[in-house]
């Protein structure tokens, strides 16, 4: 989630815990503690693929942040003891003030490596999107009413509503992941489509429409899926060049990559260029995580030895608007494909754009 939302979730959780001792102070502590897992942003791990992968790796791991919260508590004991309150509740409230920020990362689409070391896949639930001002909103508030008229109550309630609003919150976007789940899988089975892999996704800050990902063999098909929609979800499917792919065979980065993001990647030919894009992440043709990763020489890929991460284009207010306006008019046509399509556009400096098509034949994007 966005830093803000970290800080003031950190800061109810402190508030509600520790404010009775701690007073405003406990809103500033629970804030600051709260958005310590991101500071691995400003480590360089080498290239633009490394950047996005080990982010959100050992900053935010379960075990690594339980033995910080041991850590912190000792010093705090024997630095500034409060006798007010004891050692097991100050621990666990920085355990949860630490951990609640990776676990609310899971929620995203991201990834998050929750049992760094140990290398499973990294959890996406992807229930929320990266910002929703339902969730922030409660917590934003509960933080501003402790800041003007303090918490020095014997059960701060403020901070304790707005938390259990938000959590209430969060669980509902699981509903309406598996509404938007079930009503792709329903539509897959009456055309007889067997998916590889579905991922789904809310689309930006709501948790009412939904978009859904289905990865078919070297094709994909987007789809949005509403809270109000009545008529059966409208596939629209997409060349996704999967046999570019077998140039990167030999490429680390591109391996990790694909175990990152679970293989949902796109990869097209752009003049010379080979590029991969993670589609879990952005809105259908506008994704910050576009890669790179080879230069056509001679008739053969050379796979570059430190991968460059593409300009982010953030799309338009009025697709934005149409989106929004799809929540509650089921019948807008949003055109997914063609803006999926605008991912085969040239790259500055290209004058000629070759896409693969669903033949593995170089066609006009």
């Amino acid at each position: 989630m966005d830093s803000i939302t970290q800080a003031v979730l950190g800061a109810t959780i402190q508030g509600t815990l520790l404010g009775r001792w701690q007073g405003r102070k406990a809103l500033l502590y629970g804030a600051m503690l709260a958005t310590l897992p991101d500071m691995d942003v400003v480590i360089d791990y080498g290239d633009a693929v490394a950047d996005m992968t080990y982010h959100r790796g050992f900053s935010h791991s379960l075990i690594v942040l339980t033995g910080l919260a041991l850590l912190l508590t000792w010093l705090t004991r024997r630095l500034r003891h409060n006798p007010g309150y004891s050692a097991q509740r100050l621990f666990f409230t920085l355990w949860l003030v630490l951990l609640t920020h990776p676990l609310l990362d899971a929620f995203t689409s991201y990834g998050t490596q929750l049992f760094w070391p140990l290398m499973p896949a990294p959890t996406a639930w992807s229930s929320i999107f990266i910002i929703d001002p339902l969730y922030t909103l409660p917590l934003g508030i509960a933080v501003v009413m402790g800041l003007l008229y303090g918490l020095r109550d014997k059960t701060p309630r403020a901070p304790a509503i707005a938390l259990l609003l938000s959590t209430l919150y969060l669980a509902s976007t699981l509903g309406g992941k598996y509404m938007a789940e079930q009503r792709v899988e329903a539509e897959l089975a009456r055309q007889g489509i067997q998916a590889d892999a579905l991922f789904s996704t809310p689309t930006p800050f709501n948790s009412l429409l939904w978009r859904v990902i289905v990865l078919e063999g070297e094709d994909y098909h987007e789809v949005l899926v509403s809270w109000l929609d009545s008529a059966p979800p409208q596939l629209g499917k997409i060349a996704r060049g999967t046999q570019l792919a077998e140039a990167l065979a030999d490429s680390p980065a591109h391996a990790r990559l694909a175990w990152f993001t679970d293989g949902v990647l796109r990869y097209d030919q752009l003049g010379d260029q080979l590029v991969v894009t993670d589609i879990r992440l952005g809105m259908t043709g506008f994704h910050p995580f576009r890669f790179d990763f080879a230069t056509l020489e001679d008739g053969q890929w050379r796979v570059h030895d430190e991968i460059q991460r593409l300009p982010f284009e953030r799309g338009d207010i009025s697709r934005l608007q149409l989106l929004l306006t799809r929540i509650w008019q089921p019948e807008v046509n949003v055109p997914l494909v063609a803006w999926a399509n605008e991912l085969g556009k040239p790259l500055a400096g290209h004058s000629e754009t070759t896409c693969v098509g669903n033949a593995g034949l170089k066609t006009a994007c």
